[in-house]
Order: structure tokens, then C-alpha cells, then sequence
């Protein structure tokens, strides 16, 4: 097979990929001109199969596997970060996610500290980490999200050595892993899982093991606890709004295209109450494509006005990112 088929072919993988994991982010990535488009669903299907490794999913189809041990999770999180250094080194794996996923890191010359970054937010699933404080699951928001953010913003345009846009972006995915966290709290709390800060749950006097999460009789606080934190999502996807201000006029509308649909998870959720968990919360195809068609308008709107408007705003007392270790080289 030669190099056109090869990277046709994981392509084509990446898109099929995309198409099946995230009906929302395969919406709005239909925004994207076609060599971007490309190269994020490569990036994204690098990032779900490390993910479905993990929790023994299937593009995340299912609640995690409770019944994995620690110390086969252990083995796998080893063969994924051999595969990536592998990827990263130009290495063929033979595994088309990782392939894919070493095309892009080698195009847009993605540092390394990046990929590894997720990878070491995977390892706090691997030792079955509990959250004490905000702070604490923003870390690993930052681990497992937040660092697709600041990949995706490289491949849409954004200087690698850009602080201030990457702020943004990973502000993006932070508000969708606190969105995620909350919309499944209660599949991941009967796979073991609690990722809820503990001080908010006692605050609410819920305990913060996954029996206490899945006590029906806690529904009510709990839904309290969850809107709380949707509220803290809420001021990352306000100030990741302000981010797309530098990226190119389609990466933009089709990032704020995804902002909307799952800023609009977090609402229903909100909105459902205790009842949030009763059936999983997901946004209907119409009210998806509306909320899409609202984000492009917001990104046409920015490119008309860029050359004014590339100022950002303040980030303010959000948390950041630069409170990381610098991975060093090697």
C-alpha cells in the first residue's frame, strides 16, 4: 500500500471513529475545512482509543469496566505509552489510531509533553484516585480534557508557544470533562468510580464513596453538588468563547459549535434535577444542529470583527494549567 492509500486509509479510520464516539463533536466537526477536519478526527481517535483501553470500552459506549483490576490497567497504560512514544518517534504500529495519531503529532509538530500529559491524566483512573478538593479534579480534568483542548488549538493554527489562546482552549476542555463527569456520575460511581470533589460531597452530606453516590435516597443532594460544578464548567466555556477569537473563521464556528452542544448537556442535566440520572442526558439532532448553526453564526460574527476583537478579556481566578510539572525532554 503506498503513502496516498495509507493516509487515506487513516483517514478514514479517523473519521469513522469520530462518527461513532461523539455524535456532538462529529457534528460540528463538519465545520472544519477538509485537511483540519482530518487531522482533529485523527487526533480525536488517538485520544478515544487510549481512553477505551483504559475502561475496557468500546468508543466509550458503555460505563467503564468496575471488574478490571488495577494491575491490568497498569499493563495496558504501559503498552500505551510504549505505542505512543512509538508514534511520536515516526514509528509504524500497525494500529491505525496511533498511526493517525502520528501523522498529525508530526504536521503540526505537536510537543510531547502534550500526548503524555493525557497519559499521565489516565494513570488517576489507574490508581483509582478520589478527588479531596476542586483543585484536585481540575488536575486531572486538565490530565484527561484539557490537554485535547491545547492539542486541537495546534492543529487549528495556534503557535505552540502561544500561552495565552492555549489557556483558552484547554479552558474548552476542562468545561467538558466537568460536563462529562457530570452527566455520568452515576455509571462511573457503579464502576467504582467518584470524581466529584469529596469536600463538596460531605458539604452536601453526601459520602464520597460510589455506594453513597448511588444511594437514591441522595439524589436530590447530589443534584445540588452536580449544578454546582456545571456552574464552574460554566465559566470555562465562557472564557474558551473568547479564545476562538484567534483561531481561523471555520476552526472557530466549528468550535463554538461543540461549545454550544455540550454547554446544552450541562443545562439538561441542570434542568432534570435528580432526575438527571434516571436516563442519560443527550440533546436532540434538532435542538444539536441549531445549537451548531448558533456557534458558526458566533464564528462568522468573530471574523468579521477579528481585527478589533483579538484582545481577550481577563481570564480571571480560574484555574491554570501552568501549575503542571514541565515534563522534562527524555
Amino acid at each position: 500500500m503506498n503513502t496516498v492509500q495509507t493516509d487515506r486509509t487513516l483517514a478514514v479510520h479517523g473519521a469513522q471513529t469520530i462518527a461513532k464516539g461523539s455524535k456532538s463533536f462529529a457534528l460540528a466537526s463538519l465545520l472544519f475545512g477538509r485537511d483540519m477536519q482530518t487531522d482533529v478526527h485523527m487526533l480525536y481517535a488517538w485520544c478515544r482509543r487510549c481512553d477505551d483501553v483504559i475502561d475496557g470500552q468500546d468508543l466509550g459506549g458503555d460505563a467503564p469496566d468496575g471488574d478490571m483490576s488495577q494491575a491490568e490497567m497498569a499493563r495496558r497504560l504501559d503498552g500505551l505509552r510504549d505505542k505512543t512514544g512509538m508514534a511520536l518517534a515516526g514509528k509504524v504500529t500497525g494500529d491505525h489510531a496511533f498511526d493517525g495519531f502520528s501523522l498529525v503529532a508530526r504536521k503540526h509538530d505537536i510537543p510531547d509533553r502534550y500526548p503524555m500529559d493525557l497519559l499521565d491524566g489516565f494513570a488517576s483512573d489507574v490508581r483509582g484516585t478520589r478527588f479531596e478538593s476542586l483543585d484536585d479534579l481540575m488536575i486531572y480534568c486538565y490530565g484527561v480534557a484539557g490537554v485535547v483542548g491545547v492539542m486541537m488549538a495546534i492543529i487549528m493554527g495556534i503557535d505552540k508557544d502561544d500561552e495565552e489562546t492555549l489557556d483558552r482552549a484547554c479552558d474548552l476542555g476542562l468545561a467538558f470533562q466537568l460536563t462529562n463527569i457530570c452527566r455520568d456520575v452515576v455509571a462511573d460511581a457503579n464502576a467504582g468510580r467518584v470524581y466529584l470533589p469529596a469536600s463538596w460531597l460531605r458539604a452536601r452530606s453526601i459520602g464520597p464513596e460510589p455506594e453513597a453516590v448511588l444511594d437514591e435516597n441522595n439524589r436530590a443532594a447530589l443534584s445540588h453538588v452536580v449544578a454546582d460544578i456545571l456552574s464552574e464548567a460554566d465559566r470555562y466555556y465562557a472564557s474558551a468563547g473568547q479564545g476562538a477569537r484567534r483561531l481561523p473563521f471555520r476552526a472557530a464556528a466549528a468550535v463554538l459549535a461543540a461549545r454550544n452542544v455540550y454547554r446544552e448537556i450541562g443545562k439538561q442535566v441542570i434542568h432534570r434535577g435528580a432526575h438527571a440520572w434516571d436516563t442519560r442526558t443527550g440533546v436532540s439532532r434538532f435542538r444539536k444542529i441549531t445549537l451548531a448553526a448558533a456557534g458558526a453564526g458566533a464564528g462568522a460574527m468573530q471574523a468579521i470583527f477579528r481585527l478589533s476583537s483579538r484582545q481577550l478579556d481577563p481570564r480571571g481566578p480560574l484555574w491554570r494549567r501552568s501549575v503542571m510539572p514541565v515534563r522534562r525532554a527524555g
